[in-house]
């Protein structure tokens, strides 16, 4: 709380403060929230990898085993989340240091604005281009109409975001669901038969790869989102179910998407199925249960870089992702993909940190350091061997290294 002209005047966000017992949601709505977080259409493109190189045995098999190394690393950091109070850049303030949280900070609000203005992109261009002629105009028209929408729901904060969740997430299930369903009835044989066209060119090792990097990055801003959860084990019960459903449901509409029509949407196999409309709905709904989370993720970020309240952030955040999107759509997706490898080493250590000085976070008072050179080294360490490792699971290459960096770090200190 704050005040102004002799206000008082509450932060309903808790950017800079634990969130209060008495400001925690329920089982429900905590799920709901997580669960439209996972609802990203760039997941479904992996959805279209996966069914291209894996058989249905082969696509099970690296959606289960990604899904608990998903499921593992969110659901952690959704307990300490939740544990704590604490958002992503509070806690990496208690273990990166006061300015060296700069640099966990400015990686996610780099990769959610990124994500946020790709995001527009995704739903204004096919759109345009199948039901309003594929106009320039008529896609920029999209493109500022969505922007403006998703910044207005991230800009209204937890409250807001919950009540697109609740919106939002069962109509995608469903109708998503539902049109899969109608999809593969219409295709030759059973499911199992379509996947088996598959060029078989991935392995489930692979495959569980491309599962767990396409949302590691996304899943670093959990707790965000599971400070709100009533208690540790709430947050990571909801994270852990949620990310598992929700990642599997798009996996599923990409993977049936390239089977039906060649394409890594639900939105094509619906207007191929005539579902206009409701094909324009899905899409819509789909990627604004993610964009207003990455741009709430950005906000905080940008509000910890420069001291600041995180609704103007989230503004300037939300302008720069629009403006830039269709840019963002064509020139950014690569250097995206390289980001999904850097920001699992932050994680991780925010992980460590915690489960290895618990005390300092039941404390009321916390002496901040500076900087901790151990974590940022284990960052940068941890994001060259991801990226630059070709072997194994990127992300858990770099998790590795940043662990072993942090430790070593903590061995240090505990010595002087």
């Amino acid at each position: 709380m704050r005040h102004e002209n002799g206000k008082a005047v509450t932060d309903a966000d808790f950017a800079a403060r634990p969130v209060p017992q008495e400001s925690r949601r329920g089982l429900l709505t905590m799920f709901m929230i997580m669960l439209g977080f996972t609802f990203f259409s760039a997941s479904m493109w992996v959805g279209q990898e996966m069914a291209a190189g894996l058989d249905f045995g082969g696509f099970m098999g690296a959606l289960i085993l990604g899904g608990i190394i998903l499921g593992l690393y969110t659901g952690l950091l959704g307990y300490v989340g939740a544990k704590t109070g604490l958002s992503l850049d509070l806690l990496a303030q208690r273990v990166f240091g006061m300015k060296g949280s700069y640099l966990p900070s400015a990686m996610i609000s780099l990769t959610q604005i990124g994500w946020f203005g790709v995001g527009l992109a995704m739903f204004a261009i096919p759109v345009a281009n199948e039901l309003l002629g594929g106009s320039t105009a008529a896609c920029w028209g999209l493109v500022i109409l969505a922007g403006i929408c998703m910044t207005g729901s991230a800009y209204y904060g937890i409250k807001s975001l919950m009540i697109v969740s609740y919106v939002a997430v069962p109509l995608v299930a469903i109708l998503g669901t539902v049109s899969m369903i109608l999809a593969v009835q219409r295709g030759d044989g059973t499911i199992i038969d379509q996947f088996a066209v598959s060029s078989g060119t991935l392995s489930v090792i692979g495959g569980a790869g491309l599962v767990v990097g396409s949302f590691v990055s996304g899943g670093m801003a959990t707790p965000n989102f599971t400070r709100f959860a009533k208690s540790g084990m709430s947050g990571m019960i909801t994270t852990i179910v949620a990310f598992f459903i929700g990642n599997s449901l798009m996996f599923f509409f990409g993977a049936v998407s390239y089977i039906f029509v060649g394409g890594n949407d639900i939105f094509e196999v619906m207007i191929r199925l005539n579902l206009f409309y409701l094909a324009v709905l899905v899409l819509g709904l789909n990627i604004w249960t993610t964009n207003d989370n990455a741009l709430y993720s950005a906000g905080l970020g940008l509000a910890n870089i420069f001291h600041q309240e995180k609704k103007p952030m989230v503004l300037i955040s939300g302008i720069i992702g629009t403006v830039t999107a269709v840019w963002l759509y064509y020139n950014f997706c690569n250097w995206l993909n390289v980001l999904n490898c850097t920001l699992p080493p932050v994680g991780i250590i925010l992980v460590l940190g915690y489960f290895m000085h618990k005390e300092d976070y039941e404390a009321e008072e916390f002496r901040h350091k500076e900087v901790d050179w151990f974590a940022v080294a284990g960052v940068v360490l941890g994001a060259i061997v991801a990226n630059v490792l070709n072997w194994g699971v990127a992300s858990i290459n770099g998790m590795v290294v940043a662990t072993v960096c942090y430790c070593v770090g903590r061995a240090v200190h505990g010595k002087n």
